[in-house]
């Protein structure tokens, strides 16, 4: 049923910011912060069936067989990742990795550095190029999500969440991760704090506009400006008295990890880490610690 105010669905209550209960982070700090290494596997050519983000287009899709958008990505799990691995381990950072499962297969060297550096993985679907979306039945995607989180927890064990590839959903999807054991996801973006949904899924805010591929690929924002975007977000959070305020850094290898932009990169996590007042940690363990207050 379609409550009387707020949102056109049921999938969770409206809740506007004032009379909210808030909360502190440990350390009794406002704002926790979690950075987003995807780590994914486009197909040159995916199933007849296969549904992708039709944003991608123009001079960076060439038809099917995709070989020139196949390539860009690419280029993230041969090189881009290397380089940024070694700055997060420069700058002592924790990481959630967004890994689909072909890419879980198709790279166990990535997979094992990211494992063997403490990072969580986070379910990320199939492939890069297989959206959920609303053309399929609740039986495949009830499948879909299965699959995705039954062949990486055979690979990379540890998963708590989810984040549907680009963000693809349906009515039905936040019950079905709720059903599927998932405990929180990372597709919802109306909020600054974390909140349940009707299923009992946590919603963690996600990255949003501080995700690389969305604001320098899509939007065409220029690289220059990424230090400055994240900064202001950081000085603005910090200076509202309110807790329990969640920021995401969403970071895609064969976008921040070439040899260009790189150095932005670095400026904005050097800034970061050097924040006081801020608490870092993967997404899975802001959201146990969110859950622990918001039951």
């Amino acid at each position: 049923m379609i409550p009387a105010r707020g949102p056109d669905h049921a999938i969770h209550p409206y809740s506007p910011q004032p009379g909210r209960p808030e909360f502190r982070w440990p350390g009794g700090a406002r704002l926790a912060v979690y950075l987003l290494l995807h780590l994914e596997h486009t197909e040159i050519e995916p199933p007849a069936d296969a549904h992708r983000d039709p944003r991608f287009r123009g001079a960076f899709f060439t038809g099917t067989p995709d070989w020139h958008g196949w390539s860009y990505r690419d280029y993230g799990n041969r090189i881009g990742a290397w380089r940024i691995l070694e700055l997060l381990d420069a700058l002592k950072l924790p990481a959630s990795v967004a890994v689909n499962t072909l890419a879980a297969r198709r790279h166990p060297e990535l997979v094992a550095a990211c494992a063997a550096r403490g990072f969580e993985p986070v379910a990320h679907g199939l492939s890069a190029s297989r959206m959920v979306t609303s053309r399929m039945t609740e039986a495949e995607e009830r499948a879909h999500i299965r699959e995705a989180r039954d062949e990486l927890k055979a690979i990379w064990p540890g998963a708590t969440g989810w984040l549907g590839q680009d963000h693809g959903a349906t009515a039905r999807t936040t019950a079905l991760l709720a059903e599927a054991g998932f405990a929180y996801a990372l597709d919802w973006a109306n909020d600054d704090e974390p909140y349940r949904h009707a299923s009992g899924l946590l919603a963690l805010p996600p990255p949003a506009e501080q995700d690389d591929v969305q604001t320098l690929w899509l939007r065409r924002v220029p690289v220059t400006r990424w230090p400055g975007l994240l900064r202001d977000a950081l000085d603005r959070l910090l200076a509202e008295p309110r807790g329990g305020r969640v920021l995401g850094i969403g970071i895609h290898p064969w976008m921040l990890g070439a040899p260009h932009r790189i150095r932005y990169l670095r400026e904005s996590l050097q800034d970061l880490a050097a924040r006081e007042g801020v608490h870092m940690a993967t997404a899975g363990a802001l959201a146990a610690e969110a859950r622990r207050h918001l039951a």
